[in-house]
């Protein structure tokens, strides 16, 4: 697989500045070969171009972010999402979330007030993730079937920051958590061995955390913390539900 001009070979490895590991699965019939490794700068955009268009083709992706690592897929794709359920053994009771570059982005998918936009502006990007009333734009069965709710999350990780800005859309997202494991995979070794015949691609941000997001609805008149995790809850009071 040519990233771009600029890979240069190091044994069966490519570089183009050593920062983040990408394992792509070739086993499937449109990448033919084994599992290849890639090195890839995050902040070398071009470099991310053919990775984004597998995601484009309904691959499912493992990444990096600022709390865990995560599954990810189009937002349009029902097949993807269906792979992510089988894989984390969940329902269709299961709340995905969107991961979004920015605010803007944010918008076309959740409707936000001013005083929604000053809470999520203070604490972004960062490891939180906010409830609000979906618009349009998003699928019906991407929403809680009776709120008609949406999360919406933006990361504060520069390799994942950098995917989107490529890929021009957000991801639907969930915590990388197997059936029957406490935690979320934190070790990009452990992740490969145990998932890399069931996704299309793994991008490798080195160890990362095992706490996931904070979940923060901002759907009623004041903020209601429903998971405290890895973003701090001070900021938005001591509003802190079940």
């Amino acid at each position: 697989l040519a990233i771009s001009g600029m890979l240069t070979k190091q044994g069966n490895t490519y570089g183009l500045g050593a920062t983040a590991n990408v394992f792509l699965d070739k086993s499937k019939p449109s990448y033919m070969g084994g599992i290849a490794n890639f090195l890839l700068h995050p902040y070398h955009r071009g470099g991310f171009a053919n990775l984004t268009q597998i995601v484009r083709d309904g691959g499912l992706v493992v990444y990096p972010t600022d709390s865990c690592y995560a599954l990810g897929c189009p937002i349009g794709d029902k097949a993807a999402m269906e792979r992510i359920r089988t894989i984390r053994d969940v329902d269709e009771r299961h709340n995905f979330s969107l991961l979004c570059r920015d605010l803007g982005e944010a918008a076309a998918y959740a409707r936000i007030d001013d005083r929604q936009f000053r809470l999520i502006k203070a604490s972004t990007p960062g490891s939180y993730t906010f409830i609000l009333q979906a618009t349009r734009e998003v699928p019906r069965r991407l929403m809680h079937p009776k709120r008609r709710t949406i999360g919406v999350r933006i990361p504060d990780h520069r390799v994942v920051q950098t995917l989107l800005a490529e890929l021009g859309e957000p991801l639907l997202t969930s915590t990388l958590i197997l059936p029957d494991d406490a935690q979320p995979l934190s070790d990009p070794h452990e992740i490969r061995e145990r998932l890399e015949k069931r996704v299309d691609l793994i991008i490798d941000g080195g160890a990362c955390g095992a706490e996931p997001t904070t979940v923060v609805d901002l759907t009623g008149d004041v903020p209601l913390i429903t998971r405290q995790g890895r973003g701090p809850a001070e900021i938005f009071g001591e509003f802190v539900g079940a």
